[in-house]
């Protein structure tokens, strides 16, 4: 079974999940992809010790902390290549950015940054496997799943200076 729980952000709701005590999900309210492929049962359980952890490293973070992404239990799920774009998300350093391709490159010399882009739009834990550190080519601040409006918040939070990025709507 799959637990939920809300947090009220400063950037509104988000919908925490979490499945054997470990976290597998994490969306802003109306975000594309909002949970994903999982099918269990779900239900509402507030009191889990890793809801209780995220909240902690949420607080932290909307302080403007730098809460490290290993002191949470993830469990991603997802296929391999996703799995391992998911992973190189969370090597972003707090408040910088890296491109598709940056990343791609990283995966093999003939990977895609559009392959990487459709992996990172699937993220199903927003924020904490930082998707919002990723930019276009030369800068270009793109879609984010959550809103384009919240990944400039994300990254204006985390001090990056929006004005040296491109803001495509």
């Amino acid at each position: 079974m799959i637990y939920t729980t809300c947090y009220d952000s400063p950037l509104g709701k988000l919908t925490l999940a979490g499945k054997n005590n470990k976290l597998i999900g994490l969306w802003f309210e109306g975000q594309k992809h909002f949970f994903g492929n999982f099918k269990d049962k779900t239900g509402e359980n507030n009191d889990l010790t890793i809801f209780k952890k995220t909240e902690k490293w949420l607080d932290s973070y909307f302080r403007g902390g730098n809460p490290s992404v290993k002191n949470l239990d993830l469990n991603l799920q997802g296929t391999e290549f996703r799995l391992k774009v998911w992973n190189l998300l969370k090597e972003i350093p707090y408040g910088e950015v890296v491109s598709y391709g940056d990343i791609a490159k990283k995966i093999s010399s003939d990977m895609s940054s559009q392959a990487v882009g459709g992996a990172v739009g699937h993220n199903p834990i927003s924020i904490i496997v930082p998707c919002h550190r990723v930019v276009g080519f030369d800068g270009k601040l793109t879609g984010y799943a959550g809103g384009l409006e919240n990944k400039i918040k994300l990254l204006e939070l985390e001090g990056v200076k929006i004005r040296d990025l491109k803001v495509i709507f």
